[in-house]
């Protein structure tokens, strides 16, 4: 019988390809092609290519194809690994919806909001989940400073309502501030977020699908040794993960649980790692923002935790195939 045939999917248009090519290291790694036969796809805004032993081959947008030689490849489902557009913002599982192909990710709708910092921390807030107190402005509006300042405790975060990876982010400490990381911010969008701060621990959980089952990975505590958790923190080691977090046990299952609800609430497939702030006062945790394609380089959270669960990344990555797969039978 012959192995399904898998399409990786990596690149991107916008500045967190890198990420995605990170990503893609690690990915590669661990597909096990034991039980898989796959392609490495390179999306990129000079076209979208096969790479091959013999060189890169054009993929054929019109349904998802590629020939190899005498052969002409199709695919049985997509393993996403784009970071950012289009493939984090529901565009790609747009066209794949269309195609009538399975994907490892969230689907477009889901994808689509979630991309969007403000929309989903309305929709978050208005099921019950604890978020920050917020400003949403878009290109072209004046933005109400003072309004922003009466309104808002310092610091605040600015950040491109679009994006990740923390691109185009700041931490203001005052009103004077703002301007300038307004202009920022709106450099890498055309909407800005202005996000009061939440005291407390910055913990980031990976939530699944595995076997149908929604599962929780053993979440990690953040510690940036920079102003906030930044590209930098992120990316080039200037920060503290410690995983599994050491947590109060009643403090860690209303993480889990408010995690679940909102893997449940977004209606998500694959995996996703969500960034929480637990605040002491409150005594709650207060959820930052949801990540549809999170990180999976060596520096990357979701493979810590996937380590700390004791389970093997091929293992886990196997898992996300196999449950794109079953959708499309389903």
């Amino acid at each position: 019988m012959s192995k399904p045939v898998i399409a990786f999917v990596t690149g991107g248009y916008s500045g967190e390809a890198q990420i995605s090519y990170k990503s893609a290291l690690t990915i590669e790694a661990n597909i096990d092609t034991s039980k898989f036969e796959y392609f490495t796809i390179d999306i990129r805004r000079d076209g979208w290519w096969c790479r091959t032993p013999g060189g890169e081959l054009p993929v054929d947008r019109s349904d998802f194809t590629v020939r190899i030689g005498d052969r002409h490849v199709r695919f049985d489902a997509v393993l996403i690994g784009i970071h950012g557009t289009p493939g984090e913002d529901g565009k790609l599982q747009g066209y794949f919806d269309m195609l009538g192909l399975p994907y490892s990710s969230c689907d477009t709708t889901s994808s689509a909001i979630t991309f969007n910092k403000r929309y989903t921390v309305a929709v978050a807030g208005m099921s019950g989940i604890a978020v920050s107190k917020s400003f949403h402005y878009f290109k072209g509006e004046t933005v109400d400073y003072d309004a922003v300042a009466s309104t808002l405790q310092f610091p605040v975060f600015v950040k491109p309502a679009n994006g990740g990876s923390s691109i185009g982010m700041s931490k203001v400490p005052d009103a004077a501030g703002l301007p300038a990381a307004v202009a920022k911010a709106f450099a890498e969008d055309d909407q800005v977020l202005i996000e009061e701060f939440v005291a407390g621990r910055e913990f980031t959980i990976g939530v699944c699908r595995l076997q149908g089952q929604i599962v929780t990975l053993p979440m990690t505590e953040v510690i940036s040794e920079n102003y906030f958790f930044d590209f930098e923190a992120k990316y080039q080691g200037k920060s503290r993960e410690i995983t599994p977090a050491e947590l109060d046990e009643a403090k860690a299952e209303k993480i889990r649980a408010a995690a679940e609800k909102i893997y449940r609430l977004f209606n998500c497939s694959g995996v996703i790692r969500i960034d929480f702030i637990y605040n002491e006062a409150a005594d709650q945790p207060y959820m930052l923002e949801v990540n549809t394609v999170p990180g999976q380089s060596e520096a990357s959270i979701v493979p810590q935790q996937v380590k700390a669960m004791g389970m093997r990344l091929m293992d886990f990555y196997s898992g996300l195939i196999e449950d794109a797969l079953h959708r499309r039978k389903a």
